[in-house]
């Protein structure tokens, strides 16, 4: 491997390093306001519950911008619109109910689940912690079936379904991160 080649990979792998540990600590962040504030009031809840999509839709914009742009990363240049679009649907669906919120991130998962497996796949020749990411996609897909099931319930969800969820999420970004972050300190000392 050249040295213009080794500089690349590493540059790009402290990208998804920062890169994945903001999405984790956004994450954090959520969660504890949904679980704190947002359980006892619905205009904050609603809040979180459009950002957390449109947060998705600007991440997976920078991440792809940050690689090549959106033509050279379909499925993140996908998963953009896909969540951009979710943001707007979550919004009409807040006026119907908390289940058809339910159901609309119940899809959401599952698009976006599938979406970040495929972009983990494209980059798991190039860069380390993958496998934590394609994990993530395929548990976010499993994830939003089970979140479609429970929006036909007849009992009202809450914001802290999605806030399990959410947990989730922050956890695989971490444990990528990290992953990321031990392999740049053995590379560094081999």
């Amino acid at each position: 491997m050249s040295n213009k080649t080794s500089s690349t990979i590493s540059s790009n792998e402290f990208w998804l390093k920062r890169y994945y540990f903001t999405r984790a600590a956004f994450s954090i962040v959520w969660v504890i306001a949904a679980l704190a504030i947002g359980r006892q009031s619905s205009g904050v809840a609603a809040f979180l519950l459009i950002i957390y999509p449109a947060w998705d839709a600007a991440a997976n914009f920078v991440d792809a911008g940050r690689n090549g742009g959106l033509a050279d990363n379909r499925s993140q240049a996908f998963n953009f619109w896909v969540s951009s679009l979710m943001t707007v649907i979550v919004m009409f669906a807040l006026t119907m109910s908390m289940n058809w919120v339910l159901a609309v991130f119940g899809l959401w998962a599952i698009f976006s689940g599938l979406l970040q497996l495929s972009a983990a796949v494209r980059r798991w020749k190039s860069n380390g912690g993958q496998w934590v990411m394609i994990l993530s996609g395929g548990q976010s897909a499993v994830a939003g079936i089970f979140f479609i099931l429970q929006a036909r319930m007849p009992d009202e969800p809450s914001i802290a379904n999605v806030a399990g969820y959410a947990g989730l999420g922050a956890f695989y970004f971490l444990v990528s991160a990290i992953w990321l972050s031990v392999s740049h300190v053995r590379a560094a000392k081999a």
